[in-house]
């Protein structure tokens, strides 16, 4: 049997992505069936004369997208309808020795935090509340929390009354809940083209469909948006409005309140990550302040104030209560007490707020840092942000550009990872992941490799 293969006469750069849309239009019209088997990637490699890597990368994003699936000692099979598909991760998964890691997305740690946490525990090793380890209702367990929870919020410019907040093990079970409530299953939700690194697949797990809206330096664009609407029956619309997204825009009010508009006058729900919460300062209102009876907010502890104090908060309409209630019992029961327990009490005695003031301070040093490195470069960022979005231009590919920053010991994100549909190549560069002068070292490596000329990658690392 002759295995189908793309051709090489079509290809284009980036050379990975020409190959991804020729298998794409062979399953789409049918030239590639379910159950059928592609080339093993180093034959392919050899046949279109590109780079084992670039294969790779795109039987990647094929798997990504759901079209094809490795099953080991037999290949890979374009898969049947209605499949999972893969997680691309964009940051490496193992910290490995002598590798400056900037594309994990984190905040900046050092011994203030390590200090902070001792002595709480310390002193709950004395006083810890019995609900904390005793407690199973979590409506019993949280009452207080809530009422604190109140004071957070209004910092992220929420306000909301006790009963609408849930208490969550962070922002991914909060988005987790949130989506189950905001959509039936098969439904459609719209999010941001460049967006979520893990939207696909857990939408997907979630019985979901995602509909990837073009954006522009301020989100998503509201005629984009509408347009969408007419041709799609879109039931929700997340996005993440607060320097949080890969691009690192920050949604001014005026496109928020359009957004409102369009929200409205196709009745979605709107599910707002704003898990940097209160570390970014002056931004606009939040869609919860702007449209709250059809706005599931999201916020946590994990980027603004400590990457161990994984909880956060999810606020709901009063319509959708019953809802998120009932989905939070069955896909987590309850928050973690011990950890909901340390947050309320930092926010009660002011260590969240200084911690916060301290992680703005440090970030505020790192992007000077950035600019002075890649003075000249356009690049995008928030200087109360975490990261930095590197656009390619049409010079590099991608994930070569990526392989040769590797090869000279430095990881950052692949562009490609925060996909939703069309896309530009770009690098995510984590700016708190590291110590400042690994920063440094990374950032010159990555400096040298935009001023130098593009070099195919000639093996494997």
């Amino acid at each position: 049997m002759t295995i189908w293969t793309p051709s090489k006469d079509s290809l284009y750069r980036p050379y990975f992505l020409a190959i991804v849309d020729q298998i794409a239009q062979a399953v789409s019209r049918g030239e590639l069936k379910p159950g059928e088997q592609l080339p093993p990637q180093r034959h392919l490699a050899d046949k279109l004369g590109v780079s084992l890597p670039t294969v790779s990368r795109a039987y990647e994003e094929l798997g990504r997208r759901g079209l094809i699936a490795g099953e080991v000692g037999r290949g890979t099979f374009v898969r049947n309808e209605n499949t999972t598909p893969d997680a691309v991760s964009p940051y490496v998964p193992e910290r490995q020795s002598g590798l400056i890691d900037l594309s994990i997305f984190r905040p900046i740690g050092d011994t203030i935090h390590l200090n902070r946490m001792k002595s709480t525990l310390a002193t709950l090793a004395v006083d810890i509340p019995p609900s904390t380890v005793l407690g199973t209702r979590p409506s019993a367990m949280f009452a207080r929390h809530r009422s604190i929870a109140v004071e957070w919020l209004r910092l992220c410019g929420v306000r909301a009354d006790e009963k609408t907040i849930h208490i969550t093990n962070g922002g991914t079970p909060a988005l987790t809940v949130a989506f189950l409530t905001a959509c039936q299953t098969g439904a459609v939700i719209a999010t941001e083209a460049t967006g979520l690194h893990v939207m696909l697949p857990l939408a997907s797990y979630l019985g979901l469909k995602v509909k990837g809206v073009p954006i522009d330096d301020n989100g998503i664009i509201p005629e984009a948006l509408e347009s969408a609407c007419k041709q799609t029956e879109i039931r929700a619309l997340f996005m993440m409005p607060n320097a949080l997204g890969p691009t690192a825009f920050v949604m001014n009010e005026s496109r928020r309140v359009a957004i409102v508009e369009i929200a409205r006058k196709y009745d979605l729900n709107i599910v707002e990550d704003d898990a940097l919460g209160p570390l970014v300062s002056k931004t606009p209102p939040p869609f919860h302040a702007l449209a709250p009876e059809r706005t599931l907010y999201i916020t946590s502890f994990t980027k603004p104030v400590m990457p161990g104090l994984r909880t956060g908060y999810l606020v709901a309409p009063e319509r959708l209560l019953p809802a998120v209630e009932n989905r939070q019992l069955v896909t987590n029961w309850t928050a973690t007490p011990l950890i909901a327990e340390i947050a309320a009490r930092w926010v009660e005695d002011g260590t969240c707020l200084e911690l916060l003031q301290w992680q703005r301070a440090a970030l505020a040093e790192r992007h000077k840092l950035v600019a002075s490195i890649l003075d000249g470069v356009p690049y995008h960022s928030n200087q109360e942000g975490l990261h930095v979005w590197l656009p390619l231009g049409e010079k590099f590919v991608e994930d070569e550009f990526v392989l040769h920053a590797r090869k000279q010991g430095v990881a950052v994100a692949r562009g490609a990872a925060f996909a939703i549909s069309n896309w530009q190549p770009a690098v995510r560069i984590s700016v708190g992941s590291t110590t400042e002068e690994e920063l440094r070292r990374g950032l010159t490596v990555i400096q040298n490799l935009l001023h130098s000329e593009p070099e195919p990658v000639l093996f494997d690392m």
